[in-house]
């Protein structure tokens, strides 16, 4: 009986002893609180992370706005500049084009004025040989004419003047107002040598015909201041109108 409570004891204490349930909750509750605080932390930390990248990523944005519109408003300024520099190119182009056209115009504007001054200058060589042909005329008429030599009415030859034409007064009566127009030859001594209607009064009859006659025999009376010709002024003969006004 002894020996069965030994071994009932021993067997007693062989046995592994029974556990716990609420000093054993106990102990996963305090492992766990360790595990939380440190899950916390890290989220909080995770958290702090983010926010400061966050608000990295706000100024960092806030930043790069300003050079967007920055580089929006310099697109548009290069949109613009191309615009203006295609409109100064076509009217570059427009100028080149009408400095073409002006430059081909003065070209011909200065071959015509070229060949204007050509023909002037041909034009003044030949008047300046006119002019000297006519100053070896006149000076080989003037040594061929002497004195009352018979000479036609030209430029160089200064005609006679008469002198008392206002005394000499034809008479003509029954007749209407009108001019008479008579050819007179005038010598070197200022006298009439020769008389010879050239216009008379217009119609017909005996006292039209009186009064051309008169207007002839009236020219025989007048004196003149000789014709002259020539740079010495040579006295010479010349036929030449003579006009009477019968009122």
């Amino acid at each position: 009986m002894r020996l069965a409570t030994t071994c009932f004891a021993l067997a007693a204490l062989l046995l592994p002893m029974p556990a716990f349930s609420a000093p054993q909750s106990k102990s996963k509750s305090r492992s766990k609180a360790p595990k939380t605080s440190q899950a916390i932390a890290s989220l909080q930390a995770q958290v702090k992370r983010l926010t400061a990248e966050r608000e990295d990523l706000s100024a960092k944005l806030q930043a790069a706005q300003v050079p967007q519109e920055d580089l929006a408003a310099a697109l548009k300024s290069r949109d613009l500049a191309k615009e203006e520099a295609s409109s100064i190119r076509k009217e570059l182009d427009q100028l080149k084009s009408s400095l073409k056209e002006n430059q081909q115009g003065g070209d011909s504007i200065l071959n015509d004025l070229q060949h204007a001054k050509e023909s002037l200058k041909s034009a003044q060589e030949e008047n300046l040989k006119l002019k000297a042909d006519l100053v070896a005329a006149n000076a080989k008429l003037a040594g061929k004419q002497g004195e009352g030599a018979l000479l036609p009415i030209t430029p160089d030859v200064n005609p006679a003047r008469p002198i008392n034409l206002n005394q000499v007064r034809p008479k003509a009566k029954k007749v209407d107002k009108g001019v008479v127009v008579v050819n007179v030859l005038v010598n070197e001594s200022g006298e009439v040598l020769a008389t010879k209607l050239l216009q008379g009064l217009p119609g017909t009859g005996e006292w039209v015909d009186k009064a051309n006659d008169a207007c002839v025999e009236a020219a025989k009376r007048l004196v003149f201041e000789p014709a002259t010709a020539g740079e010495s002024r040579t006295r010479i003969r010349v036929w030449q109108g003579v006009g009477f006004l019968l009122d």
